[in-house]
C-alpha cells in the first residue's frame, strides 16, 4: 500500500492540472512571457550596441569578450555564492569547469561571427544548436523519424545559404524590399566562408545547455555550477587577453578599451547576466528553449524592429522566408513522435518546446 501512495498523488496532481481552466493557466504564464520578451529584446539590442562599437572602435574581440566577462562572473558569484551550501561534488565541478572553456571559445567565435555577418545573421545562426538534434536522432533515436529530421536539417541549411547569399539584405535580396528609409551603409553577401563562425559558436553554445543539464537538472544547483562556469570561461580567457595586450593591438586591447560604455555595459547586463535568468524562467515555467521555434519567432520579432532603428541593410520579406525556413528545419530536426504521449502531456504546450530539450539532453558528455 505505501508504494501506492505516490502514484495516487500524481494521479490527484494530474487531475488538478487538467481541472484548471486554460484562462487561468494563460494569464499566469502571460507576466513571464512579457519577460521573456523584453529580456531578449534587451539582449539583442545588447547585440547590436557590441555590433557597432567593435565595427567602428577596432577594438581586440578577446580582450573585450575577457573584459566582459570579468565582472559577469564577479556579479555570478556574489549572486549565487557556489561556495556555500552543500559542498559540490568532482562530478559536478570537473565538467563544469570544462564547460566554462567551451563557454569561452563560444563567446570569441560569436563575436568574430558577429563582425564578419552582421547582428541579423549572428543570431540567426544561434540557432545552428538544433542541428544537435539531428545528431541525437541518428545516434540515439527511433530509425522511423530518421528522414524527417533529415528534411529539417536540409531546411536548416537552406534557410543559413540563403542568408549567406544576403536574400535578408535590401541590397542583395532578390524580393521586394520593405520600406524607403536611408541606408546607413549596404553591406555585400555574407558567404558560407564567414557563416561558418557563427553556425559553429551556435553548435557550441548548445553543447555548453547540454552539458549544463547533464551536471544538474535542479534549477539552483544549476545556477551555482553556472557561476562556476562563467569563472572558469574568465580565466580560460586570460592568457589570451594578456598575450593580445603584451602584443598590442591597435587599440591597446584592454588599457584604452572604453569601459563605461553603453555596448561594455548591455554586454555584461543584459547579454551575459540577465539572459540567463530569463532563459531559466522560459525552461522551467513556460518550457520554452532556446532552439524551439517559439524563441525563433520572438528573437525575430526583436530583429525586425532594431534592424529599422539601427537603419540597417535589411528586407523583411527576405528575412521572413528565412526565418520561416528556420523554424520550420527547427521543428522537424527537434521534434519527437507524438503518438506516444503520456496522460499529463496532453495539458502541456502541444510546441514541442519540452520534447525538444529531452531530446538535446540525449547527447553524450
Amino acid at each position: 500500500m505505501m508504494s501506492l501512495k505516490p502514484s495516487a498523488s500524481a494521479a490527484a496532481e494530474g487531475c488538478r492540472i487538467a481541472s484548471t481552466p486554460r484562462s487561468a493557466l494563460t494569464a499566469r504564464s502571460t507576466p513571464l512571457q512579457v519577460i521573456n520578451i523584453l529580456g531578449n529584446f534587451v539582449r539583442i539590442w545588447s547585440v547590436y550596441s557590441l555590433y557597432s562599437h567593435l565595427s567602428s572602435t577596432g577594438d581586440s574581440i578577446v580582450g573585450f569578450i575577457f573584459s566582459c566577462l570579468v565582472p559577469a562572473s564577479v556579479i555570478f558569484l556574489i549572486l549565487q555564492k557556489p561556495w556555500k551550501g552543500r559542498p559540490l561534488p568532482n562530478s559536478q565541478i570537473v565538467p563544469t569547469v570544462v564547460n566554462g572553456g567551451v563557454l569561452a571559445l563560444y563567446f570569441v567565435l560569436w563575436a568574430k561571427g558577429l563582425l564578419a555577418c552582421r547582428p541579423l545573421v549572428a543570431l540567426l545562426a544561434e540557432y545552428a544548436g538544433a542541428l544537435l538534434g539531428v545528431l541525437s536522432a541518428a545516434l540515439y533515436g527511433r530509425k522511423v523519424n530518421i528522414w524527417k529530421k533529415i528534411g529539417g536539417l536540409a531546411a536548416m541549411l537552406l534557410a543559413y545559404y540563403l542568408l549567406s547569399n544576403g536574400w535578408a539584405t535590401r541590397t542583395n535580396s532578390p524580393l521586394y524590399s520593405f520600406g524607403s528609409e536611408p541606408l546607413e551603409k549596404a553591406t555585400e553577401t555574407t558567404g558560407m566562408k564567414e557563416m561558418v563562425l557563427p553556425i559553429s559558436a551556435g553548435i557550441l553554445s548548445a553543447l555548453r545547455r547540454v552539458l549544463a543539464r547533464r551536471v544538474s537538472l535542479k534549477n539552483l544547483l544549476k545556477r551555482r555550477l553556472h557561476a562556476i562556469t562563467v569563472a572558469s570561461a574568465t580565466c580560460f580567457l586570460f592568457p589570451f587577453a594578456m598575450w593580445d595586450t603584451i602584443l598590442g593591438s591597435t587599440s591597446d586591447s584592454i588599457v584604452k578599451m572604453q569601459l563605461p560604455s553603453w555596448a561594455y555595459l548591455s554586454t555584461v547586463l543584459f547579454g551575459m547576466v540577465l539572459i540567463f535568468y530569463v532563459d531559466n524562467v522560459a525552461e522551467e515555467s513556460l518550457h520554452l528553449v532556446f532552439s524551439s521555434p517559439r524563441h525563433l519567432v520572438v528573437s525575430t520579432g526583436c530583429i525586425i524592429i532594431l534592424e529599422i532603428l539601427y537603419k540597417m541593410d535589411f528586407s523583411l520579406p527576405g528575412l521572413l522566408l528565412c526565418s520561416v525556413i528556420l523554424g520550420f528545419g527547427i521543428l522537424e530536426a527537434t521534434s519527437l513522435d507524438r503518438s506516444k504521449k503520456r496522460p499529463l502531456e496532453a495539458h502541456e504546450p502541444s510546441n514541442g518546446s519540452l520534447h525538444n530539450q529531452l531530446r538535446i539532453s540525449e547527447l553524450p558528455m
